[in-house]
Parts: C-alpha cells; sequence; structure tokens
C-alpha cells in the first residue's frame, strides 16, 4: 500500500508461491495457490495497516502486476482452474515450437515479429496454450463446451477479485496481451490470423483494455476484518516488467531499468515508436496508461535465470541454507577465480534465443571452491545483463549513461557492483526497491474515476537512490567479459531433440 502523493510505502506483505518440477524441464505453479497467497498478502497488509492507526477505508484503488507469460485456463461455470499454471520459463513447448516452425516459410523464428515483437520460442503464452489444448482432455473438452477461458496470471487475479463465477471480468491489459503471440502489438487487438495459425478459439481470449481504467470492483472474500475493500475499484493492470518502468519513472525515451527477480529483464522506453531489433531484442508494449492516452513502446532483453541461480544454489546444491549466504560467500573471495558460470537452465533466451543450451560451470581447477562458485553465478546475472546492454546500445544508438535497478536481488551489495564494474557505467537503485508494486498502484491511483495519482512529471517526486560507480578497470572488465562469451558458445547445442529417452523427459 502506497500514499499517492509521496509514493511512500506504507504497508506490505509478501508470500513466496511454491513452483513444481514435474519433469525435467516442466515448471508450474497451482492458480488457486497464487489466489490465496493474494488474498493472505491483502489480509495481511490491511492487518498492518490498523497496527498503524491507518483507516483501511483510504484504499481507493486497487492495482495488479504479475508473471508475465505464465498460462492458466480454468472453467468459467466452477471457477476452477483446469490444469495448473505452466510458469513463463517452463522448456515443455520445444516439441510444440519445432513442430510449428515447420509450417513456416525458412522455418523463419522471426516470422512473426514485426507483428508481434516477438520469436518463435518456448517462453510466451500462445505455445503454452497450444501445448494444453493438445494434452488436456479436461481443457478440450471445456473448449468445446464453451466453458474455458484463458488467461496470464493478471486475467485469472482480476476475474477472481472481481466476482469469479458469479460475473467476474475476463480481460487483461495491453502489456500481458502483446506476451502472448497472439496480439497485434500495432492495432493493439488479438489478430485473428495468429490465432489461426496457432488454431486457438478466439472466444477463450481475455477482453483487452488499456493499463490504467476501471476493470471491475472488488468482491470482498476476505476476513479482512471490515471488509473494507469491498467495492473498491481494480483500476491498474501491469506485466511485472512494465510495472517495474513505470515504478522507476522511465517516462521519457531512452530511459532503461532492469529488474533482478527469477529471471532478470531489461526494458529501454522508446516512446511512441515501435523499434525493432537486429540483435536479439523483444519489441513489446511498455505501458498505456488510460484509454485515451498512447501507446508506449519498449525494446526488452530477456534472462531466464537469475535470482533462480541463487535459489538453485540453495535448494539443489544445498551449498547455501539461505539466499543471503550467497553474498557472503562471493564476498569472502572476491573472485571466482578464473571460474564462469552459465545458468542456461532453461536454454539461452536474450540475445541468442538458443534453446539448447544447457547450464555450464567451467574454468574449474583443485583450488575452486563453493565461494568460487557462488561468486562466478552473481557474475553470470552481471554478465548476462552486459549482453543485452550492448545490445540495445546497437538497437538505439544511444549508450546508457547510467543503469537504473530493482528487484529482489538488488539488496545483495556485491552484486550491485560487480554489475557496475562489468558494465562500467553506475548503476542507480532506488532505497524502495519494490517497484513493480509501485508502478502498479500508480497506475491504478491515475486511472479515471479515481485520479488520485498524477502522473505529470513535474508531480513525481523524486525517489532517494543508491549509486554503485565502477571500481575496476576497463580492461579487466572487458577481459572477463570475453572470457563469459567464451563459456556461453560451449554451452550452446547440447540438448538436441533427437536424444534418446532416459525415461525422464516426454
Amino acid at each position: 500500500v502506497f500514499n499517492a502523493k509521496t509514493a511512500e510505502l506504507l504497508s506490505h506483505h509478501q508470500v513466496e508461491i511454491q513452483q513444481k518440477f514435474p519433469k525435467e524441464g516442466w515448471v508450474e505453479q497451482d492458480p488457486k495457490e497464487i489466489l490465496k497467497s493474494v488474498h493472505e498478502c491483502v489480509e495481511r497488509t490491511c492487518e498492518k495497516l490498523q497496527q498503524l492507526n491507518i483507516d483501511v477505508t483510504n484504499i481507493k484503488a486497487i492495482g495488479v502486476s504479475n508473471q508475465r507469460e505464465t498460462t492458466v485456463v480454468w472453467d468459467k461455470t466452477t471457477g476452477e482452474p483446469l490444469y495448473n499454471a505452466i510458469v513463463w520459463l517452463d522448456l515443455r513447448t520445444q516439441s510444440t515450437v519445432e513442430r510449428l516452425l515447420k509450417r513456416i516459410p525458412g522455418k523463419n523464428k522471426a516470422f512473426f515479429k514485426f507483428r508481434t515483437g516477438l520469436p518463435l520460442s518456448t517462453y510466451f503464452s500462445a505455445v503454452k496454450l497450444r501445448w494444453l489444448l493438445d494434452n488436456v482432455d479436461e481443457i478440450r473438452q471445456a473448449v468445446d463446451d464453451g466453458r474455458a477461458m484463458f488467461g496470464t496470471i493478471d486475467s485469472w487475479l482480476i476475474w477472481s477479485l472481481t466476482g469469479g463465477k458469479n460475473g467476474g471480468v475476463h480481460c487483461t491489459d495491453v502489456t500481458n496481451a502483446s506476451r502472448t503471440m497472439l496480439f497485434n502489438i500495432h492495432s493493439l487487438e488479438w489478430d485473428p490470423e495468429l490465432c489461426q495459425f496457432f488454431d486457438i478459439p478466439m472466444e477463450i481470449l481475455p477482453k483487452v483494455r488499456s493499463s490504467s481504467e476501471i476493470y471491475g470492483l472488488m468482491v470482498c472474500f476476505l476476513a479482512c476484518k471490515s471488509g473494507a475493500l469491498t467495492g473498491v475499484p481494480i483500476s491498474g493492470c501491469l506485466g511485472d516488467q512494465s510495472a517495474a518502468l513505470v515504478g522507476q519513472m522511465c517516462f521519457q525515451d531512452g530511459q532503461a531499468k532492469n529488474t533482478y527477480g527469477t529471471g532478470c529483464f531489461l526494458l529501454c522506453n522508446t516512446g511512441q515508436k515501435s523499434v525493432f531489433s537486429e540483435h536479439g531484442l523483444l519489441t513489446t508494449i511498455a505501458y498505456k496508461l488510460g484509454r485515451d492516452k498512447p501507446v508506449c513502446y519498449a525494446l526488452e532483453g530477456s534472462v531466464a535465470i537469475a535470482g533462480a541461480v541463487v535459489r538453485w544454489l540453495r535448494d539443489n546444491l544445498g551449498i547455501v541454507k539461505t539466499s543471503q549466504e550467497v553474498e557472503k560467500l562471493a564476498a569472502e573471495v572476491g573472485t571466482s577465480y578464473g571460474c564462469y558460470f552459465v545458468p542456461a537452465f532453461s536454454g539461452l533466451y536474450a540475445p541468442y534465443w538458443e534453446p539448447s543450451a544447457r547450464g555450464i560451470i567451467c574454468g574449474l581447477t583443485q583450488f575452486t571452491n563453493k565461494n568460487h562458485i557462488a561468486f562466478a553465478a552473481l557474475e553470470a546475472v552481471c554478465f548476462q545483463t552486459r549482453e543485452i546492454l550492448d545490445a540495445i546500445n546497437k538497437d538505439c544508438g544511444i549508450p546508457l549513461n547510467q543503469l537504473q535497478v530493482d528487484g529482489g536481488m538488488t539488496n545483495n551489495k556485491i552484486l550491485m557492483q560487480l554489475q557496475s564494474d562489468i558494465l562500467c557505467i553506475p548503476v542507480v537503485k532506488p532505497s524502495m526497491p519494490e517497484t513493480t508494486a509501485l508502478g502498479a498502484a500508480m497506475a491504478a491511483g491515475a486511472a479515471e474515476g479515481v485520479g488520485i495519482w498524477s502522473l505529470n512529471p513535474g508531480d513525481l517526486t523524486a525517489v532517494t537512490c543508491e549509486r554503485f560507480e565502477p571500481q575496476i578497470n576497463p580492461e579487466e572488465s572487458e577481459f572477463r567479459y570475453a572470457r563469459w562469451k567464451k563459456a556461453v558458445m560451449k554451452s550452446m547445442d547440447w540438448e538436441t531433440s533427437e536424444a534418446p529417452s532416459n525415461g525422464k523427459s516426454e
């Protein structure tokens, strides 16, 4: 909960959502658990506000921000999900992508790029939805019966919070729609030809709205003691990376932010013109802050594995008990001692779009220990960001002079310093790292009919920031970066779809 006048964070609560890995490369979440976590966060946040003697009835609008591309299909008559949500970095659709590529002239991955801004990849929702329609009988049946609804997580939440099976609103916003591969980013409508190509029935798609308008009113589902949120408008909706761009107030052409979450996402605002990348970046919708407001675009570089590499060191290798320990281990050595880690667990995203890559750790010697591996893991996040920044600089022709950062991993000071060293430019971190939530709140508060948050540049509060300046010489930075690129080349072409079955994969 934010103060609309000062953008100050008043109260918050967070819950970690469990990921499920039913097979190698598969990543799922339970849509009901996601909804339950929202209920719990709303309840706890309201309780914290009451403890601060802030009247909960002062909450005037609600914004939603979500991990994009994650795909859910549910039954509108029962309100029940028909399968787990398939998470954005899931790889099960590799064979679906290969099958679809055969139907494209020259197997050109970029065939739909000028319409969608995206290459054909396992990453986007259309191929996940295609897989669900091909593999889950309940979903096929529900589509035949006219009971199925498709959405990304924002649609599932808005529908559920505005009444669900009793009149819930089935909608999404332009930023989330632009990540499905079914949406024309110029006409701002679902594209019938794309839906036909993926063989997806258009009647299951949500209605596309702007990122800042009243979609519907909250129906109170809560034991939230006062029921205070009943009737509060849900009036902001942005995919998480767009929300962070808004929360970082990157409203000018050429302003960029990098969010360090499970993955890592660098967005550069290109204003009202869509710039198409020659260097492996995506063209995406940044925001449309009102029904009558212009749409703004961004160039985006997506890295699949950032915070997830820390989680992997914790949960899979067990070399740390908490994520915070990784920073401590790395700090003890201050170098990877020539060890390089390419965490291509889900293939490589931008700028390579190489699904055949797999994770490698190379340059190991007898001297290498877990501290060096922890350091190399953090360095990998920074090198991946550098690759994207290089691509953005080439596409835009104007090199960035600083990078604005946010997200959970920015609390790691070693990582932030490393990032500045590897980019050779300052890294600027706002003292309030929850910029994704702030962006959704700003969009909600600024909506027509709510009007409690001004987005005029003159009215935006200056944010206090921490700056990290480069501390190593550029030659060393370039040397390490060149070694990293060598490691990336070694990670490529590892997986082939012709691999003999080991009883683990599909």
